[in-house]
């Protein structure tokens, strides 16, 4: 099964449109054998103490009804948990397809909530999508820098 991979620049047009990249189009069809998809908000990041950046993920259709399976089959979560996965990611989800031209419609409420305005990146997470504004990206990306386990036991169970 083919993974998404990559980053690639968009533009968000005046009518709050963007378009899926060609390749992320693609892998949909062939690997997840459907056009749909879901978008919502990502989970926060935690870039420092009381600073938070949050994009937004599109799940192919079927992975996403399955992560709603295992959210409430899930047991390790505490009530709180629980009521911050529903409000942050499952109540906001929308389900979409792109046209013809690979064009679809990011909702205004998820385009504020990830700080969204003219230009995004689509960046390939594996099973996922993520939406960045560029800003939003290179702070994550940032923190990830400060967080990599290089040296580590994982990493090198890895081949890093």
């Amino acid at each position: 099964m083919a993974k998404f991979r990559g980053i690639y620049p968009a533009t968000i047009d005046g009518k709050g449109r963007t378009s899926l990249p060609a390749r992320f189009r693609e892998i949909l069809v062939e690997s997840f054998g459907d056009d749909r998809f879901f978008l919502t908000n990502s989970s926060p990041v935690e870039l420092g103490v009381g600073i938070y950046s949050s994009g937004l993920l599109i799940f192919p259709h079927q992975e996403f009804s399955l992560f709603e399976e295992k959210f409430q089959e899930s047991k390790g979560l505490t009530p709180a948990q629980r009521e911050s996965i529903i409000n942050i990611i499952i109540n906001p989800a929308v389900e979409l397809s792109a046209d013809k031209l690979g064009r679809f419609l990011l909702p205004p409420n998820l385009r504020k909530s990830a700080s969204l305005e003219r230009d995004v990146l689509f960046v390939g997470a594996m099973d996922k999508i993520k939406i960045w504004s560029q800003s939003e990206y290179d702070k994550v990306l940032t923190q990830n820098i400060r967080n990599f386990p290089s040296g580590s036991e994982a990493a090198a169970e890895l081949g890093l």
